[in-house]
């Protein structure tokens, strides 16, 4: 394995933990929207805030992770892209902004009609920027965001069929993420019956899921006929693991095993990022820019890599503590509403 190819997989997996925790996160935010009215929806929202609170902002961590190794790997990427995708990209930048501070001035208003507004506001902003996120990620995937400088349409390259699949997909798999890690979260604090509405969310969420990732393979073979050639060739493999990995998931949600239904759900949606992956490899950007010729030089990519490690070694071990403590059954919950499913 070269240092580019080292240098993408290691870029890879930080958009791999982006997807599923700030994508969960995005998820959450989705299922405020639809929580219902102030009073109705206010045991759902509890919830919510109380599971994404600790690790909204750590989640972000991942995504400025990539940014800066892919405008420090390979700087003609980050160029084509961001100039080419800025529009969708100012507004995923404007949408987490908005996000934070509505979701922080929510928890400090005590005006029913602010917490509204900046309810409202948190809930929108996560359900769009997902969406646009998904967007640049379909027009890169789809060939429509050439070498170069602006070199892609302003517009075309985030507006069409592939994007907007990617857009639906983003959201609808945030908000599937979401519902699975909020059923072992509402069991963990005791709230039997909220597990159970979210169960239902989940599974409604997965039918919708599948029906658009169905859909999808339609729009693939008609937009994008370069990547649809690639995930039924050599990146098949990894489509199936996903597919696997969803139908495990559903049928431990059937059956109330909430914690290994997340793992479940998260192994599909990773393999699904990495069959993406797999199924371009080894061009960066469509039609015809590899790994390698988009990559910095190799003292670059050298260092870079022995900076992640070192960073690596200091932040895991941090992120891990902080997720297990927030995992952890508090005294207040322990034995209220559990049952040997789990």
């Amino acid at each position: 394995m070269s240092l580019a190819d080292l240098m993408i997989a290691v870029m890879w997996a930080g958009l791999t933990a982006y997807v599923l925790l700030g994508g969960a996160d995005f998820g959450g935010g989705f299922w405020d929207l639809l929580a219902g009215g102030t009073r109705k929806g206010a045991e759902q929202r509890d919830l919510i805030n109380h599971s994404i609170g600790p690790v909204w902002e750590a989640n972000h961590v991942w995504l400025i992770f990539v940014i800066v190794l892919c405008w420090t790997g390979f700087p003609e990427v980050f160029a084509a892209v961001s100039s080419t995708m800025y529009i969708p990209l100012t507004l995923v930048a404007l949408g987490i902004i908005a996000r934070g501070a509505a979701f922080a001035f929510r928890k400090a208003s005590t005006e029913l009609g602010h917490r509204r507004v900046y309810g409202f506001a948190f809930a929108l902003s996560s359900v769009l920027t997902p969406f646009f996120l998904g967007t640049v990620a379909g027009g890169i995937a789809s060939g429509r965001t050439p070498a170069g400088i602006a070199e892609g349409e302003l517009v075309g390259s985030w507006v069409n069929p592939t994007s907007a699949l990617g857009g639906v997909l983003a959201v609808a798999i945030a908000a599937y993420l979401a519902a699975v890690f909020l059923c072992a979260d509402a069991r963990r604090e005791g709230q039997d019956a909220l597990a159970e509405t979210f169960r239902r969310k989940a599974l409604g969420t997965a039918a919708v899921t599948g029906v658009v990732a169905l859909g999808g393979i339609a729009v693939l073979h008609a937009d994008a006929p370069r990547l649809y050639a690639g995930l039924v060739g050599k990146g098949l493999p990894l489509i199936l693991v996903s597919a696997l990995g969803g139908v495990a998931s559903l049928a431990l949600l059937l059956r109330r095993r909430y914690v290994p239904s997340r793992v479940a759900a998260a192994v599909a949606v990773a393999a699904l990022l990495w069959g993406w992956a797999v199924a371009q490899y080894p061009l960066v950007l469509l039609p015809d820019t590899t790994i390698e010729e988009a990559a910095a030089q190799p003292s670059v990519l050298r260092v870079s890599l022995v900076a992640t490690l070192i960073g690596a070694v200091l932040l895991l071990p941090s992120l891990w503590w902080m997720f297990s403590l927030f995992q952890r059954v508090q005294p207040h919950s322990a034995g209220r509403g559990t049952s040997a499913s789990e």
